[in-house]
This record gives C-alpha cells, sequence and structure tokens, in this order.
C-alpha cells in the first residue's frame, strides 16, 4: 500500500504570526512535524501544502516536498483541512500518482512521536478503518459543563447530571490534533475524514499540547523541557 503524508501549512496565522516556522527551542516549529514523518519510515512522499514561499523553503531544507504552492482559493481563513487534502491529491493523482493510505500531519506538533504515527498506520490496517487520529480524554467529565447566560450567571447545560457523581459519566475525549490517517478512496468519495469506520489512538496528556496562543506556546515550551530533561 502506498502511503503519503500531508503536513497543511498555511502562511496567514493570525493569532501567532509565522506560526508554522516561528521557533520552537531554537528550531521552525514545522521542523518536528516533518522530522516524525521522515523518521516513522513508512510514507513515501511528505508533502507540505503551503502558500507561502518562505515555509516551503524551510520544509524542502528539512526534507519534505513542496511541489506546488497552494491556490488563493485554499489559503484563506475558512478553508478546512479536508479541501487542502483534497488539492493535493486530486493534483498528484493528474500527474499520475495515487496513493492507498494518507496521514494529514499538522505542522505545529512538537510532542508527535513517530511511534505513534506507525501505531495509527498498524490499526487502520488491522481494523479495517476508515481513518484513525490521536485523542485525548477529558480529565474532568464535560457532562458536567456549564455556559454563563446573558446577564453573567452560571446556567448548566445539562441541570440533570447536578447530582450524579463524576465517576459515573462515560468517558469522553478530544481531538489531540496531532495526524489523521486516512484511506484515500474513502475520502475522496465522502469528503471528510471521520466516518462510521473511525477510531483513535489515546494518548495520555503529556503526549500532547493545543497551541493557539502566545501564552499556549510559552507553556509548550517549557513542557516540553521537562519531558526532554526526563528523557535524558
Amino acid at each position: 500500500m502506498k502511503k503519503i503524508a500531508i503536513i497543511p501549512a498555511r502562511g496567514g496565522s493570525k493569532r501567532i504570526p509565522k506560526k508554522n516556522i516561528k521557533n520552537f527551542m531554537g528550531e521552525p516549529a514545522i521542523k518536528y512535524a516533518i522530522k516524525a514523518a521522515i523518521n516513522s519510515d513508512v510514507f513515501e512522499k511528505i508533502i507540505v501544502s503551503t502558500d507561502n514561499q518562505e515555509i516551503a523553503e524551510i520544509a524542502t531544507s528539512y526534507g519534505a516536498e513542496v511541489p506546488f504552492l497552494r491556490s488563493k482559493k485554499n489559503s484563506d481563513d475558512h478553508a478546512s483541512t479536508d479541501v487542502v487534502l483534497r488539492e493535493v491529491l486530486e493534483s498528484l493523482s493528474k500527474s499520475g500518482e495515487k496513493f492507498d493510505l494518507g496521514c494529514c500531519i499538522y505542522p505545529v506538533n512538537p510532542f508527535l512521536n513517530e511511534k505513534r504515527i506507525v501505531e495509527g498506520l498498524n490499526k487502520i490496517k488491522s481494523d479495517n478503518l476508515d481513518c484513525v487520529f490521536t485523542a485525548v480524554k477529558y480529565s474532568y467529565p464535560i457532562q458536567r459543563s456549564f455556559r454563563l447566560s446573558d446577564d453573567n450567571k452560571m446556567r448548566m447545560i445539562n441541570p440533570d447530571n447536578y447530582y450524579k457523581r463524576s465517576q459515573d459519566f462515560e468517558e469522553t475525549f478530544h481531538d489531540a490534533g496531532q495526524f489523521y490517517w486516512f484511506r484515500i478512496s474513502s475520502f475522496m468519495r465522502e469528503f471528510k475524514l471521520w466516518t462510521e469506520k473511525t477510531s483513535i489512538i489515546e494518548l495520555n496528556e503529556n503526549e500532547a499540547h493545543d497551541i493557539d496562543t502566545e501564552s499556549d506556546w510559552r507553556i509548550a515550551e517549557i513542557k516540553f523541557q521537562i519531558q526532554k530533561n526526563l528523557n535524558a
């Protein structure tokens, strides 16, 4: 089975300018995703989809390919991961390059472990799935979540859960935002990654960190350094 890694990395990040190539512990952030893909040793091709020449040059310097710059219509704030993946796959198909399995790897991914990439590949094949992605268990039951009303008063989303114990709730998970293995035939047919035949690779909280703000970035670097010291 032919396998391709696609790393979507546009240049127009607003909350963290130049997020995808901003230095994380002294290296461009995208380097960690590219190196994890290379070190997994499972891909015939590793492509970065970007609209930015600087990102393209940095990506290729670390061993990825950038065969074309992303189209303008798929480079704005509203372009979904799905349309970016389809653009890459359709472009390669027109050139005669076809793949069986794809892995979408997000670019700001310093905690990504190549062993988890291989684990995801093995799972999608052995369980005959359409998609496998990384997820982390919520540390507190979301069934007891609440919102604030217009007059700033707390309102439970589901008041019936007020008297239930935390341990009585079903475990819930959230997307860790690291990678998505997907069967390309299913994706091109359904035009979505998650289908009824989707499962997860469960990570612990030390293996992932959502980075959306400058504060997230600083905390992630501290967490990364602590883990590096522990591993040493």
